[in-house]
């Protein structure tokens, strides 16, 4: 637990498992006592930031826009979350991951204001350590800066910065117990992270009414998808225009996914509404969306059978997955290794993919908030999905156990799937690296 006395550790995996633990909930909405110790840090930025809120896209709008502007020539920093293997996937400058000795240095800086108040203040996790990457953003001398929102919007840790543009990249139903029912009620709380006279993007094809009047009533330059900028295209390359500019001749996105044109298009709206301050040429446009990589999307791996992994975990991105997966040919089976967390509406995430996988392998993840693999059995079972010759449904411990059976039990031409949360795909990714070394 934190105490007025600050507490100081001397390696990161400490600190990561004290903040585990310090605060009595791991997620705690609401700005007073983080905007408490961000006084105390006076905690400013000199250069322009960029926040990117959204049900699914954050991820690669931030990618996007970090390769854009960093083929630029500018010194840029990113903030994501969560991580997939090293918490250092968190704070990127110059696309480098930070060092633990840096990341070390600024735990300890916001230990000493967080010790420093007049009562006893406590941090969650993400509080503390987003409180950590900004400050270290803030003192490296840069041009621009990437702030990816964790969770909604409005009482998000990364909304004590006020954002010189800001971007919200698609409203769905998801995390409904802390952000309302309706897209509406969701939307609202995304828009929390616009600021008064500031330009914000929606790249949303269908924004909500109360993201438009929110926007309208506090004075924030909005870019509507459809209204303000579009894109279209053809098999070989698409266009964008918007507020009478116009980029052509581009390249579909290194990323894939279904989705990724709208998130591309989202990400030059906010290239054009910063160009008075930050310059870019179409040729740095062209060259970032070739050379960008993001982990995780999408991702489909080298070799056979053919590995695709994505942190599809709610029935919207589940639907874009599915759209994705069905354009890429014939497989004689489809294997999925799945993982989710209580929360979600599991079963919206699981039909999608229902006429695509033959055979689920289910898996326990290592937190408290998963639901276990043997409820979602009971789940597909529930939805109709048999044990058969070509079909069937198992457990696993953990998602390592399961892709090494599942290796050994699909063929050379079959796929593997490895969705649902962040920690599926770790999983995954963790065994991958370990045979690597």
């Amino acid at each position: 637990m934190f105490s007025r006395e600050p507490q100081y550790f001397s390696d990161l995996p400490t600190w990561l498992n004290f903040l585990e633990s310090a605060h009595p909930v791991g997620i705690d909405m609401g700005l007073a006592r983080i905007l408490q110790v961000k006084e105390a840090l006076n905690l400013r930025f000199s250069c322009p930031v960029i926040t990117v809120a959204g049900t699914n896209g954050k991820g690669s709008t931030c990618a996007f826009l970090e390769a854009i502007y960093s083929e630029a020539g500018y010194r840029v920093a990113c903030h994501t979350s969560p991580h997939f293997i090293d918490f250092a996937e968190r704070a990127r400058i110059l696309q480098e991951n930070v060092s633990e000795e840096l990341l070390l240095e600024h735990f300890r800086i916001v230990e000493t204001a967080r010790a420093s108040l007049p009562s006893l203040v406590s941090l969650t996790y993400f509080e503390f350590t987003t409180l950590a990457i900004l400050h270290l953003f803030s003192t490296s001398q840069l041009d621009v800066v990437i702030l990816e929102v964790g969770l909604g919007g409005r009482l998000d840790a990364v909304n004590i910065v006020d954002a010189d543009c800001s971007v919200i990249t698609s409203i769905d139903l998801d995390h409904m117990a802390l952000l309302g029912n309706t897209r509406d009620q969701i939307a609202l709380e995304k828009a929390g992270i616009m600021r008064s006279g500031k330009t914000a993007i929606c790249s949303d094809p269908v924004a909500p009414s109360s993201l438009i009047q929110y926007a309208q009533e506090i004075g924030a330059d909005l870019w509507l998808h459809g209204r303000d900028f579009n894109f279209s295209g053809d098999q070989q390359q698409w266009s964008w225009s918007g507020r009478s500019r116009r980029v052509s001749g581009l390249a579909y996105p290194a990323l894939r996914g279904a989705n990724q044109l709208l998130n591309a298009s989202g990400t030059i709206a906010v290239i054009m509404s910063l160009r008075e301050v930050l310059p870019v040429g179409v040729q740095s446009i062209r060259n970032g969306f070739a050379m960008v990589d993001l982990p995780g999307r999408f991702q489909v791996l080298p070799g056979q059978p053919t590995i695709v992994l994505d942190v599809a975990h709610n029935p919207h991105a589940s639907s874009a997955l599915a759209a994705s997966v069905d354009k890429m040919g014939y497989f004689p089976f489809t294997h999925a290794i799945f993982g989710a967390m209580a929360d979600k509406d599991i079963e919206g995430v699981i039909r999608p993919m229902l006429g695509i996988v033959d055979y689920w392998h289910c898996v326990n993840l290592p937190t408290p908030r998963a639901v276990t693999a043997d409820q979602l059995q009971q789940i597909l079972e529930h939805l109709g999905v048999k044990n058969t010759n070509e079909t069937g449904v198992d457990t696993f411990a953990n998602p390592a156990l399961a892709y090494q059976k599942t290796l050994e039990r699909a063929g050379q031409n079959d796929r593997i799937l490895v969705f649902g949360s962040f920690y599926t795909v770790s999983g995954v990714m963790s065994v991958r690296n370990l045979k690597k070394h």
